[in-house]
């Protein structure tokens, strides 16, 4: 069984976020794999131990996203390809049509990624990604299981748990409880270094630079304003739902 597992590198939740001349800056910043693809690696290697097959990695993205997938390899995928181009953008229709241009020439059974990613929360790429390759996709899983073709799987649905079957190949996004991500040890990392790395741009791909046209558009980035300190309104109840509407209609546009 090919399994192929859609990667992003993301901020470490635990980082604080800067905004200078209206980007995120990355100084200093310590990148992580993007959580649910985490549950997605994982996923990817038990099926793998169970069957007999190869987990591929594979990010579309900046240079730097090189760390992420060398720490999925030492957690134990097996190759990893970084498709990485100034050319290709940033957005999920983007970066879809370039992951479906290189699976398009791949031999796979199973895709899983993450359910979304914690830096946009878009959670569209692999819909897309399914849409463009003609595979069924199930979203926000937290349980799967394979056999004779046929996945089997549960997925969250809004606080119910919906068990759908589905024939491969499909594509499938991770939601948290599928797993408990493994960490990477040392003889993981240590043979990680020798595993299959590589480096692709849009020339090594049938896909040309004028089909990236993006779908979305950046208008500004700005951080929350800061919260105030809360007030206690005092009086008899009907005094305080008064002066509540008076300053609901002074501070904001609800009325």
């Amino acid at each position: 069984m090919n399994i192929y597992v859609l990667l992003k590198q993301t901020f470490d939740t635990e980082e604080t976020i800067t905004i200078e001349n209206g980007t995120i800056s990355e100084d200093g910043v310590q990148f992580v794999i993007n959580p649910y693809d985490e549950y997605a690696v994982e996923e990817a290697i038990q099926l793998r131990d169970q069957t007999i097959g190869s987990v591929y990695v594979v990010s579309v993205g900046p240079e730097r996203s090189a760390d992420a997938l060398r720490t999925a390899l030492a957690m134990g995928a097996d190759e990893a390809i970084l498709i990485h181009d100034d050319r290709i953008g940033t957005d999920e229709a983007s970066v879809s049509k370039v992951l479906a241009s290189y699976l398009s020439d791949q031999s796979y059974d199973l895709i899983l990624g993450g359910y979304f990613s914690v830096d946009n929360g878009a959670g569209q790429v692999g819909i897309r990604l399914s849409k463009l390759l003609d595979i069924p996709h199930v979203g926000s899983i937290t349980e799967l299981n394979v056999d004779a073709g046929v996945a089997t799987v549960k997925r969250d649905a809004e606080g119910n748990t919906e068990e759908i079957e589905v024939t491969l190949p499909a594509l499938f996004t991770a939601q948290q409880g599928l797993n408990e991500p493994r960490y990477p040890s040392l003889p993981g990392i240590m043979k990680a270094k020798k595993k299959p790395f590589t480096t692709l741009s849009l020339d090594d791909l049938s896909i040309s630079e004028d089909t990236l046209v993006s779908k979305t558009t950046r208008l500004d980035l700005a951080l929350p304003e800061k919260r105030q300190a809360g007030q206690k309104l005092t009086g008899e109840p009907s005094e305080q739902v008064k002066e509540l509407v008076s300053q609901l209609k002074s501070k904001t546009n609800l009325f």
